[in-house]
């Protein structure tokens, strides 16, 4: 005889996925619903950029033939072809927001941006029009003394580095909703707590378990930001439990081919992201529970990102879960058509697991 524990969530939403293009696609887009959700905050860093209009309702074409029950939330790729127009026609069609890559930091950002400024007619048409501003939060490493606003920039503290940059643009900008993406520090959690309504931050669920210790030498656990201390974690759960309305998930469950991941050569290093997207709303389940912040679960994954992006669900679509003895595990590996990519936790057991629908 088992002992079991359900719970139902309504309308889980992920607020950051990357569902990629091709083959890789084909095999990772059904796992959002797999993973519990029926809302995708889809990012725009493919090979070409997604960048404008056009592209962007192709994407959300290719992904709606591939499963049709997801919402696709789409955005662009902020480049210097972006104009005050180009948003205005996003924004008629339905597009959500602009995502914000500084040049080099994470996978395909190679045309990020390395100044705001250029970009402030562009954010102006976006608050006019009530699009979004999603900002990956870091900015380059850089040994050079001769830049002194950023010297001495590693990846260990790229996030901190950024967050004078939040202010400034919520200054400027004090009616854009701007999103902080998956925040790894205590100081980006201050940082946006600090600011006002319109800016809020996802937090990933690696990043709720994860520490610096974890992925140095373990390229599975490596990602952008990367994970940092335990007092970091701490702050990041703590946001959680209080239940902060401005805090909400955004997966970042980044796939790559398993080969990527794993290996690495003296010129090319591994690929940097954790996948998630098959077991989210379990893992989501479980990191909550270990900390006591299991009652936070549908605010966090559900009710603060719909309401900060003004995305009620169409209609309700309650996905319940059940905790029992008898625990799951992991996959080792996901494979379809020849594309292949392994999730977060790999092999190791889960408490959680979806019972409908």
């Amino acid at each position: 005889m088992t002992d079991t524990v359900t719970l139902t969530v309504d309308s889980p939403a992920d607020f950051h996925v990357h569902l990629r293009q091709g083959d890789l696609s084909k095999l990772v887009t059904p796992h959002v619903r797999q993973g519990g959700f029926v809302l995708a905050y889809v990012m725009p860093n493919l090979k070409p950029p997604i960048t404008t209009t056009d592209m962007a309702l192709k994407y959300k074409s290719d992904l709606e033939a591939i499963d049709p029950e997801v919402e696709y939330l789409m955005t662009l790729y902020l480049s210097p072809e972006l104009t005050p127009e180009e948003i205005r026609k996003a924004s008629a069609a339905g597009i959500v927001g602009v995502k914000s890559y500084p040049r080099g930091v994470t996978t395909n950002s190679d045309g990020g941006i390395e100044s705001y400024e250029p970009y402030y007619p562009v954010f102006a048409a976006m608050q006019e029009v009530g699009m979004v501003l999603n900002l990956h939060g870091e900015v380059p490493s850089n040994p050079d003394t001769a830049c002194p606003d950023t010297v001495n920039t590693t990846i260990l503290n790229a996030e901190q580095t950024f967050l004078p940059w939040l202010h400034r643009l919520h200054a400027a900008f004090p009616r854009l909703k701007i999103v902080l993406e998956h925040a790894t520090t205590r100081a980006a959690v201050d940082a946006v707590k600090a600011c006002g309504e319109t800016v809020g931050c996802t937090i990933t669920a690696h990043h709720l378990e994860l520490v610096v210790d974890d992925w140095a030498g373990q390229s599975w656990h490596f990602c952008k930001p990367v994970a940092k201390t335990y007092d970091d974690r701490r702050a990041l759960r703590e946001i959680i439990q209080q239940g902060h309305p401005r805090f909400f998930l955004g997966s970042d469950s980044a796939p790559h081919p398993p080969e990527s991941k794993s290996v690495s050569t003296p010129s090319q290093p591994c690929a940097a992201g954790v996948y998630t997207s098959p077991i989210l709303l379990p893992l989501v389940a479980q990191l909550l529970g270990s900390f006591g912040a299991l009652e936070r679960l549908e605010a966090f994954v559900s009710g603060n990102g719909r309401k900060f992006y003004g995305r009620p669900a169409k209609v309700s679509k309650p996905v319940t879960l059940q905790k029992t003895t008898e625990h799951s595990t992991i996959a080792e590996v996901y494979e379809c058509s020849g594309a292949k990519v392994t999730a977060f936790w790999a092999g190791k057991a889960l408490d959680w697991r979806i019972s409908s629908p």
